[in-house]
């Protein structure tokens, strides 16, 4: 049955609120839809299960539940949410059995996936809901009671995120934002002009055996009962794509796991037999190739429901990308992070760059800053179908967002052209260091010592760029121009660090 339209009321008192701000909106006889421009087909957005509106409508209603709480009426929402996630099953279910509003706030899909992950049963049935699922109700004995009269951004905004139009905020993408698109690159034309840049290839993906060949289909076939991980959670396949076919989250659960390979028992690599897939020849040699087996987290599969998807974020040690979508589609926004230009609209980063903070979910993100975020400078974005490949530079920072059920392979590598940009991070930023096995303990020193042996001139070169920007800490006359570089924070120990002198120790600085 197709969902019901909203009613006219919902939307009453939205008007510029920041929650619920849209470009748009259409009123009928019957129900409400939002389109962002003119031409645009308007999708109309379902009601509520429990008849929960929005805040604003409360200004007109005559009668609002929530006063029936007794003490807790006089709590925020938020503050009273913000209790209950303090409670656990038994308390939740005790405290919403005593009044509508009570059995609105504490029915709420977070608590329950909160709940779930905290304590997740070795095995289980998925229901549809987290609540459902934790409780072990099928759909044949759940419930639900209606709680019109409700008035709460906080019950009816999440409802709203997982369930808003995508189209609006993924088309009509403005020509001066759109990402470059090639059937095939040389590896000439990427390293002279395109390692900055993001583009989308069209033909390498369709040359691998695995295209058309790994389907989220076929690999249920395959691998039902093996566990891939999926955020905090690590599900047999069949649990997951239950899941991924029957949810109402705002953000779905991605599957993200870094040991598909080993799992799936595939071979990997161009000149390796049997290879079901390969990195696209254009990037080149991978520079963390040098650590073999001690070269941090590179590789993952991904696979995750319409609206599933990642936020703003840099990929890890400063590495570049490339995302090989074999079936759905998915949307790209993406912001270079550069001193001269502005941070994403609604990101903040901290000092260091080692947290990035952005609104809770993708939605929330397109409601509140997509229309500001196609204006801003830098802004790049594009559709990736099944067959095409999307390259994503060191440093850029990225939104992705599943327009349908999608699965994909990525990988993070290191161009030649963007090695002294990962040495800088391993060096500067060892807090910041991530993916290496718990016994590495310098991944700085470990990654100099493998160039050392593997390739020294390009070492040399890659210290000859860093010291042409100015990002040495400064000169001591005592020490070669690598040990500066290699031990500038440490004590002038002789049996401390790594030390590899290139050329005379007495050359004078380059300005």
């Amino acid at each position: 049955m197709a969902p019901s339209a909203v009613p006219l009321d919902v939307f009453s008192h939205v008007e510029e609120d920041s929650h619920y701000r849209v470009k748009r909106i259409k009123l009928s006889s019957s129900k409400i839809s939002i389109s962002e421009a003119p031409g645009d087909d308007p999708v109309a957005i379902p009601s509520h299960p429990l008849g929960i509106k929005p805040s604003g409508n409360a200004y007109t209603a005559s009668e609002d539940i929530k006063s029936a709480c007794g003490l807790f009426s006089r709590l925020p929402d938020e503050l009273l949410n913000y209790l209950l996630e303090r409670l656990d099953a038994f308390d939740l279910v005790t405290l919403g059995a005593t009044c509508k509003a009570l059995y609105a706030f504490t029915t709420t899909e977070e608590l329950w996936k909160n709940l779930f992950i905290a304590l997740p049963p070795k095995s289980f049935t998925w229901y549809g809901t987290w609540r459902s699922t934790y409780l072990k109700l099928p759909h044949t004995s759940e419930f639900r009671i209606s709680c019109r009269n409700l008035y709460s951004d906080v019950l009816y905004r999440p409802f709203h995120c997982a369930h808003m139009p995508l189209k609006p905020y993924t088309t009509n993408i403005p020509p001066k934002n759109l990402i470059p698109r090639f059937s095939d690159l040389t590896h000439e034309e990427f390293s002279t002009k395109w390692t900055d840049t993001p583009f989308i290839l069209t033909s390498p993906v369709k040359e691998w055996p695995i295209y058309e060949n790994w389907t989220p289909k076929t690999l249920l076939s395959k691998y039902a009962d093996v566990k891939f991980r999926a955020e905090a959670v690590d599900w047999p396949l069949k649990t997951y794509m239950d899941y991924m076919k029957n949810n109402n989250d705002e953000s779905p659960l991605y599957l993200f796991d870094q040991n598909f390979v080993e799992k799936t028992n595939i071979s990997v690599g161009k000149d390796t037999k049997d290879a079901v897939y390969w990195p696209p020849t254009c990037f080149g040699e991978d520079f963390f190739s040098v650590l073999g087996d001690q070269r941090p987290d590179c590789r993952w599969m991904i696979m995750g429901p319409e609206r599933s998807g990642s936020t703003f974020h840099k990929d890890p040690n400063a590495t570049s990308a490339w995302n090989a979508v074999l079936t759905g589609t998915k949307y790209w926004l993406l912001f270079p992070s550069h001193p001269t230009l502005p941070l994403p609209p609604g990101v903040i980063i901290s000092h260091d760059q080692s947290e990035i903070t952005s609104p809770l979910s993708i939605a929330e993100y397109l409601l509140s800053f997509h229309s500001i975020a196609r204006l801003t400078p830098g802004c790049r974005e594009a559709i990736c179908y099944a067959g095409e490949v999307l390259h994503v530079p060191s440093g850029w920072f990225h939104l992705v967002l599943n327009l349908s059920e999608s699965l994909a392979l990525t990988q993070n590598f290191v161009p030649r052209q963007r090695l002294a940009d990962v040495l800088e991070f391993l060096r500067d930023q060892k807090n910041q260091v991530s993916g290496f096995a718990e016994n590495v303990t310098d991944a700085f020193g470990l990654f100099v010592a493998r160039l050392k042996e593997s390739c020294p001139e390009v070492l040399e070169e890659v210290f000859g760029e860093l010291e042409r920007r100015g990002r040495k800490v400064g000169k001591q006359k005592s020490r070669g121009k690598w040990e500066e570089l290699t031990r500038a924070n440490e004590p002038r120990q002789d049996d401390i660090g790594f030390s590899f002198g290139f050329g005379n120790e007495d050359d004078e600085e380059v300005p």
